[in-house]
């Protein structure tokens, strides 16, 4: 059990590692960012923050020694850094659950070993294989780069097997996976977070709203459809989870469909889906992830109150911040990022008990 005044290092710089930092802070922690980014929203709330590549050994093994434990904020931390660190410290979680994320292909053999069950799928290593591919799994189907890609980034639909070089030049030739489309009612996160001693425990899951591949609302309560299939979708988690030896705050996504719970993908980290938490739990995912990392007991993630509301602030978005302070119910994070840009999430909005106005 980490003691107040130990440092909790963070890998990445957004605004996921700012709200650790600031949950840190909570318990007592001080919090280090390590990131290569010069705009770092999450070292603006933090004691420490280095500014270095992600192979700089010397600069990791100096991040290393100045914190305790270290955890990270997003899945595109290369997973070579993250077994560097752990030949120092304490690393949680570890480099398993990152190393099959950031592999769709591999992520998706994965799931389905341990019993899940995924879109229609098929390996694209190359452009004849793709032709092979929607031979098998047919078409309208989307074509998603293997490694990278995230908010609808990296992807390409097919309505039809015509739009086969369209869509392999939209990935830019990159090493894919073909997925056959699923007629789904909603889709929904299952986030689970699991301690050092194996406990996991489950937020009620929200059902997720995206717009052009990015996150628009998370809700609760989810419809019948959803929260008659939300314990099949936790045994998977809990599944997962287990089998990684995960310690902390772990998400996956779902379909709700007629058949069942499809899994789309899974992300190591706190999720975009679970930031009603903050407000609309009694202990939020970021609060629990730095609890179960630190080796403290964990939460209760019981619901606060309901209906509850979660919408992304993107883009311009932003600007309608005045309008939604000037509602006594609404709940405003601004992630303080300067620039503004179509497709960038800049804050979001939560209303818990209440529906937005």
């Amino acid at each position: 059990m980490l003691p107040p005044g130990s440092t909790i290092g963070i890998l990445g710089g957004g605004q996921l590692g700012r709200m650790l930092a600031v949950a840190a802070a909570q318990l007592g922690y001080q919090v280090h960012i390590y990131a290569p980014d010069r705009e770092s929203v999450a070292a603006a709330v933090s004691a420490h923050h280095i500014q270095a590549a992600w192979d700089d050994e010397p600069r990791l093994a100096g991040f290393a020694a100045h914190c305790d434990v270290v955890t990270y904020e997003f899945e595109n931390v290369p997973v070579d850094t993250v077994r560097f660190l752990s030949g120092h410290v304490a690393v949680r979680p570890g480099a398993a659950g990152l190393e099959i994320a950031q592999d769709r292909l591999a992520e998706k053999n994965f799931v389905a070993g341990l019993g899940g069950r995924p879109a229609p799928f098929a390996a694209v290593p190359d452009r004849a294989a793709l032709d092979a591919a929607l031979e098998r799994i047919g078409a309208p189907a989307i074509l998603k780069t293997v490694r990278m890609g995230y908010d609808g980034k990296g992807q390409a639909r097919l309505a039809t097997a015509a739009d086969a070089d369209a869509a392999w030049g939209g990935i830019d030739r990159h090493a894919a996976v073909l997925e056959g489309f699923v007629t789904f009612a909603h889709e929904f996160s299952v986030i689970l977070v699991r301690g050092i001693d194996g406990e996991i425990r489950f937020w009620d899951s929200p059902v997720n709203v995206h717009k052009d591949g990015i996150l628009a609302t998370s809700t609760l309560p989810p419809p019948p459809i959803v929260t008659g299939q939300q314990d099949e979708a936790r045994m998977l988690m809990a599944k997962i989870a287990q089998e990684l030896d995960y310690v902390g705050v772990l998400t996956g996504e779902f379909f709700a469909t007629e058949d069942g719970p499809v899994f789309n993908e899974m992300a190591p980290r706190v999720h975009n889906s679970g930031h009603w938490t903050i407000e609309g739990a009694v202990t939020s995912q970021f609060e629990n992830h730095i609890r179960a990392v630190a080796g403290l007991p964990l939460g209760s993630t019981e619901t606060a109150a309901l209906p509850v509301v979660m919408h992304n602030l993107i883009g311009g978005g932003i600007e309608t911040v005045p309008l939604l302070l000037a509602d006594p119910a609404c709940h405003v994070h601004h992630y303080g990022k300067a620039e503004v840009r179509d497709g960038r999430k800049l804050g979001h909005a939560t209303w818990v008990g209440v529906s937005p106005a």
